[in-house]
């Protein structure tokens, strides 16, 4: 998106992905919430420890970056030249973040917001190999359990 020319666009894209990343953040806050009454059946005992030790700091080092990339992002919004406006479901407006005084940060706000989408794009396909792995080579039922009523 950084490499789309210069034209009148160009905005609508940014506005577009901000929106997707408030909605995002949204769905996130949700879903803990959602996790903290209802919590997953522990992993299968056959599962060694130190399986189970790295599923679970991978669990939440996945909810810690979705809410780190979308909160950088957010800052990101805020820190153009005209910060992006946008209403949650065309009602609720959004708050900034940051004011123009955060402007001169900018590019490193943005570069942080982009090395850790890719650190969580990483995660993710590390995640879902292992799901996989378990599936096909372990044959147990842990893929099985992620989804609803599992």
């Amino acid at each position: 998106m950084t490499r789309l020319a210069e034209r009148a666009g160009r905005l609508t894209h940014y506005q577009l992905h901000s929106l997707i990343g408030w909605y995002v953040l949204l769905l996130l806050a949700l879903r803990l919430l959602w996790r903290a009454f209802n919590p997953p059946p522990p992993l299968p005992v056959h599962i060694p420890r130190w399986e189970r030790g790295t599923a679970y700091a991978a669990h939440w080092t996945l909810y810690a970056l979705m809410f780190f990339v979308s909160i950088s992002g957010w800052m990101v919004a805020d820190t153009f030249r005209q910060p992006i406006e946008a209403k949650l479901f065309g009602l609720i407006s959004v708050p900034h973040l940051v004011d123009v005084s955060y402007r001169p940060y900018r590019g490193a706000i943005e570069a942080t917001h982009l090395v850790s989408s890719y650190v969580l794009l990483a995660l993710v396909a590390v995640h879902i190999a292992a799901a996989l792995r378990h599936h096909w080579f372990r044959k147990d039922d842990v893929l099985r359990r992620m989804g609803w009523g599992a």
